[in-house]
This record gives C-alpha cells, structure tokens and sequence, in this order.
C-alpha cells in the first residue's frame, strides 16, 4: 500500500496512486446481486449516515416502479440471484410495495431499514408480498446494543421502536437480520455477545446475522486513508477473497439528476467516476478501480453491505 501524498499526481489518479503506483482493482466475475438506491431522503437525520440522508433530501433521487421496472426486467433475464433495496429510508417511498411486488416474482429481496415509524405502518400493505414466489427479508439498524448509545446518535426512543420492530417482522414471519456499528479496535466476540443477549430477551433468535459496520465518512468526505495497490491486492488478497468483494458481483442502480444510473458498488455513489451506464448489460465487466476511501475499509475490515454470496 502507498500513503497520500501533496505531491503531483502522475498520470491519472484513475489508474495509479499519488505515488505513481498502479492501482488496485477488482474485476468483476458475475452479477448475482443488484442494489437499488431509493432515495436519500429519511425520517432521521443521523450524523454519521453515509449516505447523509434526511428528511426531504434529494442528493439521491427517489424511484419510482417506472424507474425501477427495466432494471428488475433486465435483472432477471441477466440471471440475478438477490434483488437488494437501501437508502435513505425505503419504506417511505410511495411506490415500494409495488416494487417490491415486481421484485418478489424474480428473486429473493431484502430491505434495508432504521425501523422506526414507517416500517410498521407499512406492514399491513406488505402482507400479501409473503404470497408472491421469493421470501422479502428485512435488515434493521441497531448500532449499538445499547439504547442510549443507539438514540444519541438516531433520537430518543428509537432504540426501541427498532426492537420493537424486530419483534413484528419475526412474528410475521420475515427473516430479519442487524446492522451494527463497528468499532476501531473493538473485541467482536465480547460484542456480539451482548447483542446476542439482546436478541434473547426481545424473543428473538440468538443466530440473527449482524452485519457489522466501520465508520465510512459521510458523502463527499475524503479522509486520508492507505491507497490500494496492485501489489497490495495481490499480496494481501487471494484470487478468491478478491472475489468476495461486493464490487465483483454486485451493482448499484440510482437515480442521479433524475436519471437510472448504475454504480460499481452501495459505498460509491457520491463519486461519478464509478457511473458504469445506463442498465446492467452495459456496466457487466467494468473494472472497479479501488481508489475511493471507502475501498479501503472493505480491503481493511471485509466490510460488505451484502447477505448474498458472490462465489
């Protein structure tokens, strides 16, 4: 790996680093999961989203099924295997029910969600979704096992209007999952433990994936991180933990100045230089140059924002 450098960039900071090293990538070997953002607009406006997202925000359009349409269509005649769906918050966009309706008649789905306040109005709507041919899944945000450490960071009482939420969706019926907060150095095992406590005492199954994690800056950020070189990749990675990375089997379509766009990844989409096109077929194959900081906490840490395997 090279540092950051204030020197002159040779050549192109696309292909190399400031130190003139190539730099790292991924090559992608399938599309077996698609990502669909739905907006950037939420009910809470956490600091440390990282997509920056609050009530009415409008850096990441909202979609509708019109938008959405193609792209499932085109999912399904690529082969897709997962149909994945973040924000903002996605159960406040109108059209989610049918999208997700569409979505179910192709492969599984899982939602992305804080859990707080829509979800559960929404639940009578997404009943008749458990008739259609693929499961629909649901991962809510518990970032720490905690409440008051979750609700400084996401507002009073929406510690337990997410466990509470927890609740419903595993007595519908829905496979659930958690989304967490890492921390710099932390003991994972100690930590996962009191989550696993946590899941007991709401009734839960102790087994719930948790999916952890670490801080990736807000949109736009630019933190000083390592860069990722070719020699890095391949010394510190193997040809199939390259292959693990979300990048090499998944993409992102967003709608940017109301536009369907796709992107090489859910962590990159406040940088236009990973727009891959204008649907699938065209983006499939593109190589993923690891030059935003966000890269380097997927090579750091493993992080993944997907439940689906990419081998």
């Amino acid at each position: 790996m090279s540092h950051t450098s204030t020197e002159t960039l040779p050549r192109d900071d696309w292909q190399f680093t400031p130190l003139g090293d190539p730099r790292g990538y991924i090559q992608p070997h399938a599309l077996s999961e698609v990502w669909f953002h739905t907006g950037s607009a939420c009910n809470l406006a956490c600091p440390f989203c990282l997509e920056g997202s609050k009530p009415g925000d409008r850096r990441i359009g909202r979609v509708t099924l019109e938008d959405v349409r193609p792209f499932l269509e085109e999912a399904a005649a690529l082969g897709v295997r997962q149909l994945s769906f973040t924000g903002g918050e996605p159960l406040i966009v109108k059209d989610l029910v049918p999208i997700l309706d569409h979505a179910l008649s192709i492969a599984p789905a899982l939602v992305l969600t804080n859990g707080v306040d829509a979800l559960p109005r929404r639940l009578p709507k997404l009943r008749p979704l458990r008739a259609r041919a693929y499961p629909l899944s649901f991962r809510v945000s518990l970032d720490y096992p905690e409440a008051a450490r979750h609700d400084a960071g996401r507002g009073s009482g929406n510690f337990q209007k997410a466990c509470r939420t927890l609740q419903l969706l595993h007595a519908e019926g829905y496979h659930v999952s958690v989304a967490r907060q890492m921390e710099a150095g932390e003991d994972r095992a100690r930590i996962e433990d009191r989550y696993r406590r946590l899941l007991g005492d709401l009734g839960l199954p102790a087994d719930l994936n948790l999916v952890a994690f670490p801080d990736f800056g807000t949109p736009g950020s630019h933190p000083a991180v390592p860069h990722l070189t070719r020699s890095c990749m391949s010394t510190y990675q193997s040809e199939d933990s390259r292959r693990g990375f979300m990048c090499a089997y998944s993409k992102m379509v967003v709608k940017v100045h109301g536009r369907m766009r796709v992107y090489a990844c859910t962590l990159v989409d406040d940088d236009p230089a990973y727009d891959q096109g204008g649907t699938l077929a065209e983006s499939l194959g593109k190589r993923v140059m690891l030059r935003h900081h966000r890269c380097f906490a997927c090579f750091k840490f493993g992080a993944s924002c997907s439940e689906a395997s990419g081998h």
